[in-house]
């Protein structure tokens, strides 16, 4: 990647770049580490991420940002090798985010990180672009490697993760419409509440409820509702 422009002075959600390497192996002068932006809000997963990466020989953390708004601030400024993306951010959604950061930057390698283990949302980040799917359960264990390998243009998806993902290889996703139909059964809306909210019969609301308990193997829509949660299709 290109070089990094000078940054914005750091703000209160803003970590100011990362110490050098202090242990590992010797960078050659021809090497340059590889630099790692971390965007998400808590300040202390961040912090933790910064201590970790610079003790690593060939990376360096150049930075971080709570938000989505100075996280793409910095992106820009920085242009990172590697960015760590969560995906709930307080101002914006973090597969939202990452869209705009591989429009401005086809080449943006980018590894999501989340709480959530569902499969649905592994796979809406995958398909949107990111390299790796990281939990953050997982990072004491799997961070390293897996941006190392996203900087070598690999994809790092985690066994268990992969596992859920191959086990629904051929089944149907929701349409958009029908998760905005779903989303709206979650906030206790009733049919005829969701028609009148989406400009549709009532009818077609309940052919929509049908496809989605078929889709989702669901009993009834409240099991529904509980399978999309589980699954990642969407977060209350």
């Amino acid at each position: 990647m290109r070089a990094p422009t000078p940054g914005p002075v750091p703000g209160p959600g803003v970590d100011r770049p990362g110490r050098p390497h202090t242990r590992g192996a010797q960078l050659t002068d021809t090497q340059a580490p590889a630099s790692v932006l971390a965007i998400d809000d808590h300040a202390l997963l961040r912090e933790g991420i910064a201590a970790v990466v610079d003790g690593e020989a060939g990376l360096r953390y150049a930075g971080g940002a709570g938000t989505a708004h100075e996280g793409l601030a910095l992106f820009r400024a920085l242009r990172p090798d590697v960015t760590l993306l969560d995906i709930l951010l307080p101002d914006r959604s973090g597969l939202d985010l990452m869209a705009t950061l591989r429009a401005e930057c086809p080449q943006a390698r980018i590894i999501v990180l989340t709480t959530y283990r569902g499969d649905a949302l592994a796979s809406r980040a995958l398909k949107a672009g990111a390299l790796g799917y990281l939990l953050k359960s997982m990072l004491q264990s799997d961070l390293l490697a897996a941006i190392h390998a996203v900087h070598a243009g690999r994809r790092y998806v985690p066994a268990e993760i992969a596992i859920e993902l191959s086990a629904r290889l051929g089944e149907q996703d929701l349409s958009a419409r029908e998760l905005e139909v779903l989303r709206r059964v979650a906030d206790g809306s009733s049919n005829k509440r969701i028609g009148a909210d989406l400009g549709i019969s009532e009818q077609t609301v309940k052919g929509h409820l049908k496809n989605i308990l078929g889709k989702l193997a669901a009993r009834d829509r409240t099991h529904a509702v509980t399978i999309a949660l589980q699954r990642g299709f969407f977060s209350v």
